[in-house]
């Protein structure tokens, strides 16, 4: 019976056990998979990780809550001093008031979610997440559902503390209305889920366009410059075209009172959906199909 020395100064061969080339599954240790949950965790880290996010978040928070204490403080003393603040304000309500930075707040949780995608194409760290998953999709999925839900929770927390504090300056108006009204509730669950979707979509774009700029662009075209670009047709073609605009499909949401030019609050969410699901099929698209 023979056996095999090792010569002295001579290598073990590669993928013996022990040997310095041997790989962690040879050893019985598993071999790292790339799983949902991963990449989730991977996503929530990169987000946190930004000073962007907390800047922009906060200014979110800071649009909704204070534009609302504006505007109801301005109907306050419109009444008292007998302003025309009173006509402008004709059928307001605390929960009208309340919400109207949301169209503000929209710019900023959008333009985050442009960042999130477009901001690692623009330096470059998109290669290195992409060679991580390279399945791509959730890649996507995970931003878009990461940004999300944290758009979500800030948008909510926001619409109910503009709530709060504008209905205490509005108490003992004709706009005074109490968080048990009828519908109260559902405004503002509406109002974050309008915002939270908005940023899915600027997911979206940043993901499609691979740009920033463009990304931020096409935002606030489709929310801000094309509504009023469809104001300028005729009065016919506005009734047909205005209710399924992004904008004024997810005003519907948070909207208290509705009449026949509007949506009712489940059309404007499945409206508004069909909008971020073409936003998110774009990008998807363009991943799959085009080179990082």
């Amino acid at each position: 019976m023979s056996t095999l020395t090792a010569t002295p100064g001579t290598p073990e061969t590669p993928g013996t056990p022990g040997s310095p080339g041997t790989a962690p599954a040879a050893q019985g240790r598993p071999a790292y998979r790339v799983t949902g949950r991963r990449v989730l965790s991977s996503e929530w880290a990169k987000l946190w990780s930004l000073r962007s996010t907390w800047i922009t978040l906060g200014l979110g928070l800071l649009f909704l809550v204070a534009f609302g204490v504006i505007a109801a403080s301005h109907y306050r003393s419109g009444l008292g001093s007998g302003r025309p603040a009173e006509r402008d304000f004709a059928d307001a309500t605390a929960v009208s008031l309340s919400l109207f930075g949301t169209n503000f707040a929209q710019l900023a949780l959008g333009v985050l979610g442009v960042l999130v995608t477009a901001g690692e194409y623009s330096t470059g760290m998109i290669r290195s997440t992409m060679a991580a998953v390279p399945r791509r999709l959730p890649v996507l999925w995970s931003k878009a559902a990461v940004y999300g839900l944290v758009a979500l929770v800030v948008a909510t927390v926001g619409a109910f503390a503009a709530f709060l504090v504008g209905s205490r300056i509005v108490s003992g108006t004709p706009a005074a209305v109490s968080l048990g009204h009828a519908g109260v509730v559902r405004s503002l669950l509406g109002a974050g889920l309008y915002l939270g979707l908005v940023g899915v979509i600027g997911t979206a774009l940043g993901a499609l366009l691979r740009s920033v700029a463009g990304g931020i662009s096409v935002l606030v075209a489709a929310f801000m410059l094309v509504p009023g670009l469809v104001s300028l047709l005729p009065s016919s073609w506005q009734g047909d075209i205005n209710p399924y605009m992004p904008s004024h499909a997810g005003q519907s949401l948070f909207a208290l009172t509705h009449d026949s030019t509007t949506l009712s609050p489940g059309a404007g969410l499945l409206v508004f959906l069909g909008w971020t699901v073409l936003a998110l099929a774009g990008a998807a698209y363009r991943l799959l199909r085009s080179d990082v």
